[in-house]
Parts: structure tokens; sequence; C-alpha cells
């Protein structure tokens, strides 16, 4: 009996990344390339997925991972789509029948970053638990929920990098860069944002920078939030932002404080550095979460 093989795509707005794996989420065969139109950007993933059907076999599902806002409920006229974003020429995009009218196999569609959190359940940092959080902070800010083992969608889906934030003017007189609400978490945390208020981009920041104290004081208090609302097992940050070396003992630290001893537990109070972590799969959570969503396609979930 041959082995299946899974269909993934990272679609982000910067870049799509285009994969074929195994059921263990090793890739098998994977190419990326930018983000332009939608016509554009598909047919390339179409003809990539075609391409490794000649080479491989067909595939078995295939799981799409996506910028959003999308709409992900099956039974919606809109299913399958990009709503409202900034992206310049995706509002109202068919992802979703773009692809099934060229490959004729199970799709999954969810968006980046319940993708990411459903990869780093199966193969990451999230093994093992039942309600958590993964969080994307760079291009924009995102956040993906597992609540009692299901991804999270409600209404449409969870939108974490738009709720409000205390803003500070007279500290902090950056008016935000979010084109919807100014200010939200986004606004103030996306790597964009970073760019905006200090004049250069956040990978180039020097360690000691006070970009990255405020940028923890954001990031921390939208985590006591969501620790507040959701009181998650774990919480993960992945993105481009986290991946500067100091800003995640400072979030933590930070967290500890805003919380005041409130939440109970020793997974925070004593064991913060293992609360909140990066990613364990790095910067494969977005593929390998593909991958996952194409089985559950071919499993009918």
């Amino acid at each position: 009996m041959k082995t299946p093989i899974y269909g993934g795509i990272e679609g982000g707005g910067t870049k799509f990344v285009c994969a074929v794996g195994s059921a263990e989420g090793e890739s098998l065969a994977e190419t990326r390339f930018p983000t332009t139109t939608p016509e554009e950007t598909l047919n390339r993933a179409i003809a990539f997925f075609q391409e490794q059907t000649r080479l491989l076999g067909p595939l078995s599902g295939l799981g799409i991972a996506c910028f959003g806002p999308l709409d992900p409920d099956i039974h919606s006229p809109t299913y399958g789509r990009i709503l409202a974003t900034p992206k310049a020429g995706w509002a109202g995009a068919d992802v979703v029948g773009a692809l099934r009218s060229a490959l004729p196999v199970p799709i999954a569609f969810d968006t980046d970053v319940n993708g990411a959190a459903l990869g780093e359940w199966r193969w990451g940092a999230a093994q093992g638990l039942s309600t958590f959080l993964y969080f994307t902070v760079g291009t924009g800010v995102g956040g993906g929920a597992m609540v009692e083992g299901k991804l999270l969608h409600g209404l449409i889906h969870p939108e974490m990098g738009h709720i409000p934030l205390p803003h500070d003017y007279a500290h902090d007189p950056f008016p935000g860069s979010c084109p919807f609400h100014g200010d939200c978490f986004e606004g103030l945390a996306s790597g964009p944002a970073m760019e905006k208020r200090w004049g250069q981009r956040a990978e180039s920041l020097p360690a000691d920078h006070p970009a990255w104290d405020l940028e923890a004081h954001y990031i921390a208090r939208a985590m006591q939030g969501f620790i507040c609302s959701f009181s998650p097992q774990r919480i993960i940050l992945g993105g481009g932002v986290p991946q500067q070396p100091a800003l995640l003992p400072l979030v933590r630290a930070k967290v500890l404080r805003y919380l005041n001893n409130y939440i109970n537990s020793g997974a925070i109070l004593e064991h913060i550095d293992t609360y909140i972590v990066p990613p364990g799969l790095g910067a494969r959570a977005g593929v390998c979460g593909a991958f996952a969503l194409a089985q559950q396609a071919e499993a009918g979930i």
C-alpha cells in the first residue's frame, strides 16, 4: 500500500510556501514565492502541486493555512474566500475555489495561525495539551486557539491581533499603524508598527534599544488579557519579532508583573519560562500545520 502524501500551503501576505509531505509532517518537496495577485499566486501553487502529483503520485489531502480575515465555515456562501483585508487585490479572493477546480483532493481551509497552532499540537510545543494559544508577531499580529482539543472558530475565527490595548500617548505618542483600528495590538506591536515608530526594521534594532521594552510591554498586556480570558495551558509566541533573544524574557517578566499573582497557578508563578515559549517547530509551524489540516481533510474532520 502506497504511503499517503499531503499537500500544504502556508499562505502569507508576503509569501506563499507550498509543500508536499508525509503523515509525520516531514516535507518531501517545497517551494516559496512572493504573494502577488490572487490569480498569479494561486496559479503558481496549482502548478507546483500538479508537478508533484506527477512525480510522487496523487495527494491524499490539501491543507491551506492562509492569511485573513477569511471564511472557514464550509456552510457559508463565502467559504474559502479572503474577506476584508488590507492586502491589495485579495479581498474576496476565492482561494479554495481556485485550488479545488484544479486539484481533485479533499481540502481544509483555516487561518495561518490556527494552522500553526495545529502543527504545534501535533509535533511541537503544544503536544499533550488541550487548551493553548499560538501567536505570531511579525508583518501582522494574529492568534490561533485550541480549546478543549478543537481549533476555535466561532462566528468566523479569532482576530486576536486586533484587540484594543492600554495606550499611554505621553509615553508612546505613536498613533498605531492598523488601517482599521489604529492602535490595536497589531497597530502597536507588529513589525511594520515598530519600523514606523522607530524608523528602522525590528531586526536592525540592538538588544538594548528602548523599542524592545515597549514591545514587551504591549505583548505582555495582550497576554495578560488572553490568559484571563482563555486560561490556556501554554502560550506559544512565534513570528519574526519574537526572534530577538532579549524579547521573550522581558515579556515573561512583565506578564508576571501585570497579572500581579491573580492567576494562582504554578505553571505561571513558578514555571513562566515553560509557560510562554517559542514554537517547537520554529519557522516550520505553518507548513506542518498545513499538513495536519490536510490530514483532517482526508479524514473528513
